[in-house]
């Protein structure tokens, strides 16, 4: 029985499929955890390839080309990767309340419907025939149409038509992103009603990311309290709770038999492991909370992550012939410690295909 919040941290790493990861595809990793926060893209396919046995960087990067997972603004209005198969019923369920929220930075950027649906429609016409466009000939087509993509106009439009409905990310161009028609993209799937919909997420989310309170439910969605406890509420019947503190918490209504031994594992600094609740404190310890966010900004650090607790962060550069990885511990790391982040290290040398220093 969970009595502490370490152990909630433990099991969040068993259930994230980060400790133990029955998953052999991107897209069941992703459909797993519900979505996958990809502002970082880079950060985001490690995140998804450490739950992954034996992934490298090119395991991603095929399944985004094959359209098994897809990369979009479904929630928060952040990019994120979610599975094909449910990108259809997450975007209408998710993001017209962030649509909404965004209307007065619209206002500013002096983007009207008419500017909206003139960009829907000469893209939609360029984009016809699974034709695909990087992001620096999106912006040059809608200005040679007349609509200007200047000062953000252009991320906000291209954001826009992705959260309601009509583009979606392909394969990068280079270090660029490009640019599909969602309809083409992707394969129809039968639409769910709204609280089919609800019960879904609350139940993925829950099981994948529990033991999670519902205000870390509230935070990750962006739904309104009302519509997220109605979600849990339809959901209530796959899920159990337990008290810890004072605070309730959500989770699968099975446990597994037993967690693994302690292990090291180095996070990205997006990762749904931190990313996933409004309170942290299940894995990192209050006096640390500022070193995760040093520019008290939108930035978090990676993480170096020890039986489920947050001990440092950490940072690679890209070498020509290999990789430099620093570790930042919080406090000194122990012989034990030090010695439990060799396989972690590796992992990540095997991902990227080349040494890590």
């Amino acid at each position: 029985m969970l009595t502490t919040p370490p152990e909630i941290a433990r099991l969040r790493l068993h259930n994230q499929l980060i400790s133990h990861s029955p998953a052999r595809t991107p897209a069941e990793v992703v459909a797993w955890l519900g979505a996958v926060q990809a502002q970082d893209f880079a950060g985001a396919k490690w995140s998804l390839a450490l739950r992954l046995p034996g992934a490298t960087e090119a395991t991603i990067d095929q399944a985004i080309r094959d359209k098994t997972i897809v990369r979009t603004w479904p929630m928060r209005g952040t990019l994120h990767f979610v599975a094909a198969a449910d990108v259809r019923w997450l975007l209408p369920l998710l993001a017209p309340r962030i649509v909404a929220r965004t209307a007065g930075r619209y206002r500013q950027l002096e983007l009207d419907e008419a500017t909206f649906a003139r960009s829907a429609e000469v893209l939609g016409r360029a984009l016809q025939g699974q034709r695909r466009l990087a992001r620096p000939e999106v912006y040059a087509l809608l200005e040679a149409n007349g609509i200007s993509p200047a000062g953000q106009r252009g991320i906000h439009i291209i954001g826009y038509l992705a959260q309601t409905g009509l583009l979606c990310e392909g394969p990068r161009e280079g270090a660029q992103p490009s640019f599909a028609l969602l309809d083409e993209w992707v394969p129809p799937t039968a639409p769910l009603a709204r609280e089919e919909a609800l019960a879904k997420l609350a139940q993925r989310y829950f099981t994948s990311h529990g033991p999670a309170t519902l205000p870390d439910f509230v935070w990750w969605t962006g739904l309104p309290v009302g519509d997220a406890r109605l979600a849990l509420q339809l959901a209530q019947s796959a899920l159990t709770s337990v008290t810890i503190e004072g605070n309730t918490y959500w989770l699968a209504d099975t446990l597994p038999p037993q967690l693994p031994p302690p292990q090291a594992y180095l996070l990205p600094g997006f990762d749904e492991l931190m990313l996933g609740y409004t309170d942290r404190s299940a894995a990192l310890a209050p006096q640390h909370r500022p070193l995760l966010n040093p520019t008290n900004g939108g930035i978090l650090s990676a993480t170096m992550v020890l039986d489920g607790q947050v001990v440092g962060t950490w940072r690679r550069t890209l070498r020509k012939k290999g990789v430099t990885v620093e570790l930042s511990p919080f406090e000194p790391l122990t012989a034990g410690q030090r010695e439990l982040l060799e396989p972690a290290l590796a992992r990540y040398a095997a991902y990227l295909g080349r040494p890590v220093v």
